[in-house]
């Protein structure tokens, strides 16, 4: 670390008087090391300061000198030392370094699973903890106590800082779960017309066997049981009555589609942020009377982490009212889509499907499908019974 700091300089000497010069660099008191001869030569290690000490030594008895600085933190001052670009530049990371130390820079929820990220960041922006924040302006304990109160949801909310990061912990309120009265009497009647292919009662009586046709609204297990002795029972009926049925839906899709389409034109507007501040670097104002947008964002990072600092990039595409025609494929693709979607939305996992049959319509203006679904499922739905 020394030699870092002063500089070292590897020297070489060779001439006719060359010995003198060694004893009288010695005499000079010159710290000298790593000293060895080769071939006439004599090679050695001295600081910096002592380079200029010998030259005249050495020029007074006739011996040429040659030097080779090794790269040390002085040497690497000295040779950027007019650079004053590099000096502002490591002055400017410093300072920045030790403001943004001092500020809030991340916000870290957790905890939370069903209150929103956002609704705790509102809260806290008006607490006024948010980007920029100094951290020493922050009261805590009453943030914490601030923040259950201000949203719904959160019974208890803590908080501590880690270096220029806010760490808010919260625990949600545990809602009491629904009670069902799973003896309030009920039948069990078809939501479908359909033919059983399977029964399970847990409680109640079978009114219909496999193989049977049972139109909508059929009671399937009856509520309702006499014993032996005619004593008449009011239960709870369930179990699990599966039947295959038909589902028919019906999908249409116009040929010509009046919306908005991009013209070609574009501009670019960009913002220069600071924390919150949205600073414009363009001039006028988009003229567009309709158009579509797309935000695109890049900040600075330092050491490894992401300042709020950057530039926002908003691309802005002008659009027009026309009126678009597509060709049968195209619009036989977009009712597919619909039927795919619609089979994963609508028909539960529990659902099996049997069998798939597409009838086509073309209209003037448009093409419909028809569609109509074999289906194998739960046909069973609990139906209350009233007692006066």
């Amino acid at each position: 670390m020394k030699n870092q700091i002063k500089g070292c300089v590897k020297i070489s000497a060779k001439g006719r008087n060359l010995y003198k010069f060694i004893n009288a660099l010695h005499d000079s008191e010159t710290d000298c090391f790593a000293q060895y001869c080769k071939n006439d030569v004599f090679y050695a290690e001295i600081y910096r300061r002592d380079l200029k000490k010998i030259m005249p030594l050495a020029e007074k008895l006739g011996i040429e000198i040659t030097s080779f600085e090794y790269d040390t933190i002085s040497s690497g001052a000295i040779r950027h030392r007019r650079r004053f670009g590099i000096i502002a530049g490591l002055f400017l990371v410093i300072i920045t370094s030790l403001y943004f130390s001092r500020i809030v820079m991340t916000i870290e929820i957790q905890g939370n699973s069903k209150v929103s990220d956002n609704a705790i960041l509102s809260a806290l922006e008006e607490l006024n903890i948010k980007q920029g924040t100094p951290i020493k302006d922050i009261n805590f304990p009453y943030c914490e106590n601030e923040l259950r109160l201000m949203v719904d949801g959160v019974a208890w909310a803590g908080m501590h800082i880690t270096g220029n990061r806010v760490v808010v912990e919260v625990t949600e309120i545990v809602e009491k779960p629904e009670m069902i009265n799973e003896r309030m009497p009920c039948n069990v009647v078809s939501a479908h017309d359909a033919y059983i292919t399977h029964t399970s009662i847990y409680d109640g009586q079978l009114m219909h066997k496999v193989g049977d046709y049972v139109p909508k609204g059929t009671l399937l297990i009856s509520g309702v049981t006499k014993d032996e002795t005619g004593h008449v029972n009011i239960h709870h009926a369930m179990g699990k009555i599966t039947g295959t049925y038909t589902e028919t839906v019906t999908f249409e899709e116009n040929y010509k589609i009046t919306r908005y389409n991009p013209t070609g034109k574009t501009c670019t507007e960009k913002r220069l942020k600071l924390f919150n501040l949205k600073i414009p670097l363009f001039f006028g104002k988009n003229e567009y009377q309709n158009f579509n947008s797309e935000e695109s964002s890049k900040y600075i990072s330092l050491f490894g982490k992401t300042l709020p600092i950057g530039i926002i990039k908003n691309k802005i595409t002008e659009t027009e009212l026309s009126e678009t025609t597509f060709s049968d494929e195209e619009v036989s693709e977009r009712i597919m889509q619909k039927i795919y979607l619609y089979e994963k939305n609508f028909l539960s996992e529990n659902i099996n499907v049997l069998d798939r049959t597409i009838e086509t319509e073309q209209k003037e203006n448009s093409l419909v499908y028809t569609v109509t679904y074999k289906l194998e499922g739960d046909i069973g739905i609990q139906k209350e019974i009233y007692i006066k």
